[in-house]
């Protein structure tokens, strides 16, 4: 049977392929302020180094924020799949383009705060993005797989940015406390950091369960890990050096690669199930 568009569809189509787009542009724009191209310092050095990464006992090390060049490719990916011919009858498409746009935009208005100074409005904007991928994780748990490039254009992409975006948030919420007065390397902040690292693992743990493909599943998991990853390092080499806060890293770290490995495996043995008839009961 043929599907018969509305006159409007293509109208709704457009809009949402030009919501996603204009998302994007203010996502450029905080990001050549972010990374110094325009403004003269990047996130590091703004905010009086509160973004830096030994500023908070949980900011990861150096190196983890190369991440973020892998993120925007993937959502670079994505905008321009979204405008293929292919993406235009795809549900998946039409389900993520506004809560895409709204994390696209966030992102960038996150790296203009940032760079005013407002370090509390950040804080908002931050969980403006965590709610606008949540967004997308529950618009797309239930819908069934469209195939590989879907996969890695949603999934890949958006439990990725999920993934680094949960440690993020843990550390801007960590600065602007700093910048309220809070001690950043005393007995409080360590007893605070570790708890808010299992925070991290009880929400990773939620937001797998939550998440029905595996490609959301593994791209969430490995940002995680990534960054919990790197705080363990920064805190064993870094200018704040806590061996307390490294072990419960390290220990957060492990714990969602286990639950993430474990979602994978009964994700895999659920799609061979509803794949092969005769596993069904008799």
């Amino acid at each position: 049977m043929s599907v018969v568009e509305t006159p409007s569809a293509p109208r709704s189509l457009l809009f949402g392929r030009l919501l996603v787009t204009a998302g994007a542009a203010v996502w450029i724009v905080g990001t050549l302020v972010g990374m110094g191209l325009i403004g003269g310092e990047g996130v590091a050095e703004q905010g009086e180094g509160l973004f830096s990464d030994s500023a908070t006992l949980i900011a990861p090390h150096g190196p983890a924020f190369s991440i973020w060049p892998v993120i925007y490719v993937f959502l670079a990916g994505y905008i321009v799949w979204q405008w293929l011919p292919a993406s235009a009858h795809s549900r998946w498409a039409a389900a993520t383009r506004m809560p895409a746009a709204a994390s696209l935009a966030l992102n960038g208005l996150w790296l203009l705060t940032v760079f005013a100074g407002w370090i509390g409005v950040s804080v908002l904007v931050m969980l403006g993005i965590v709610a606008s991928l949540g967004w997308i994780l529950r618009a797309t748990a239930r819908l069934p797989r469209e195939g590989l490039l879907p996969d890695i254009a949603v999934g890949g992409t958006f439990g990725l940015y999920l993934g680094w975006i949960c440690v993020a948030t843990c550390a801007n919420i960590a600065s602007w406390l700093v910048a309220l007065g809070v001690a950043a390397d005393d007995g409080l902040a360590t007893i605070l950091t570790v708890a808010v690292l299992v925070v991290v693992v009880v929400l990773a743990a939620f937001l797998l369960l939550m998440a029905r493909h595996r490609a959301f599943q593994a791209a969430f998991t490995a940002a995680v890990v990534w960054g919990t990853g790197w705080v363990v390092v920064g805190r064993l080499v870094g200018e704040l050096i806590n061996p307390a806060v490294a072990g419960a890293a390290a220990v957060a770290a492990l714990a969602v690669a286990v639950l993430g490995v474990l979602h994978l495996i009964r994700f895999r043995g659920v799609t061979r199930a509803a794949s092969d008839p005769g596993s069904a009961p008799a």
